[in-house]
């Protein structure tokens, strides 16, 4: 373990945690349980931040209890109706869980591994007490993360995970990269708020069954029907012209996963990665429920979902 701190204690960023093995090398911030820098043989394979930054565009933190959006913030759970706040102003949605800004405990650390936790606290919109925990850990097959939620309130809770890495392919940006994409189904949202409506086959743009220039296209978009191996695991790859890239893989525990072209009004940020978010449910699954593949934690239950991040 390394840690970096300011003239005023921990970098923004929160205590920074270095891994590595097999030639991976992979940067921990605590704020988040954020993947903050993943390199290969001195590759990125995630877009970066500074240590001491506040992380921009949810660059690489852990999503939870539900990843992407409950719209408009209300849903209705086991008969009660709750609401949440709005962490997507813009669109009036409740955003991405509530601990991407929690600055997680260090449980235990090694060259090779760490794990983090925090406890999501019973709170208005989210009367549930529900611990997460966190594992990092590298080997030759790159780094695996495993999310873990634990409901130890006396209530069932709905729980959704995922992560939010922006991978990179190589030299250049989104546009110049190739991405494999196996899925069979894409939910259609409205081009405002992206509020779901209907799931449909993959068509046009969006069938990227096989390796596929990414161009100018635009994608912000949850995709399912995932073709898996035989022991359930799905990957989403994305190479650079010079054949080098990343893949992404994860278990049948994460049916869904969100595809973003990082399209960004400020010019540093623009396509300058993709963002691939493996997901236990698909968006706004606390209303759409068990079709959506929404988790539901009985008292004293526990439910992980785990990705890997692997150098091509």
């Amino acid at each position: 373990m390394s840690a970096q701190t300011t003239a005023t204690g921990a970098p923004l960023s929160g205590t920074h945690l270095t891994l590595s093995a097999a030639g991976y090398t992979a940067e921990i911030a605590t704020v988040g349980a954020t993947l903050r820098v993943l390199q290969h043989a001195d590759r990125d394979l995630v877009v970066p931040f500074d240590a001491d930054q506040v992380r921009p565009a949810f660059r690489g933190a852990v999503l939870a209890p539900w990843p992407n959006r409950v719209v408009d913030g209300r849903y209705t759970f086991d008969g009660q109706e709750h609401e949440l706040a709005l962490t997507e102003p813009k669109r009036s949605h409740a955003l991405h869980g509530l601990v991407a800004w929690t600055d997680f405990d260090v449980e235990s650390v090694a060259p090779d591994r760490v794990v983090l936790s925090t406890t999501i606290a019973a709170q208005e919109g989210y009367p549930f007490r529900v611990v997460v925990r966190v594992e990092y850990r590298i080997d030759d097959a790159g780094l695996h993360t495993t999310v873990t939620g634990t409901n130890t309130s006396d209530a069932p809770a709905p729980w959704g995970t995922g992560p939010h890495p922006y991978l990179v392919g190589g030299a250049g940006t989104v546009d110049d990269w190739t991405l494999t994409l196996p899925a069979s189904q894409v939910l259609e949202v409205t081009p405002d708020r992206l509020i779901p409506t209907d799931l449909v086959p993959v068509h046009d743009e969006f069938d990227l069954r096989t390796p596929t220039p990414i161009g100018t296209r635009f994608i912000d978009h949850a995709f399912t029907g995932f073709d898996r191996d035989a022991e359930g695991t799905a990957t989403i790859t994305l190479t650079a012209a010079d054949g080098h890239g990343v893949r992404m893989t994860f278990g049948a525990e994460c049916p869904w996963a969100q595809v973003h072209t990082a399209d960004h009004v400020v010019p540093e940020f623009h396509r300058v990665g993709l963002a691939v978010e493996p997901m236990t449910c698909a968006p706004d699954a606390f209303n759409a429920g068990a079709d959506a593949g929404l988790v539901v934690l009985a008292p004293g239950a526990a439910h992980a979902a785990s990705w890997t991040i692997q150098a091509v």
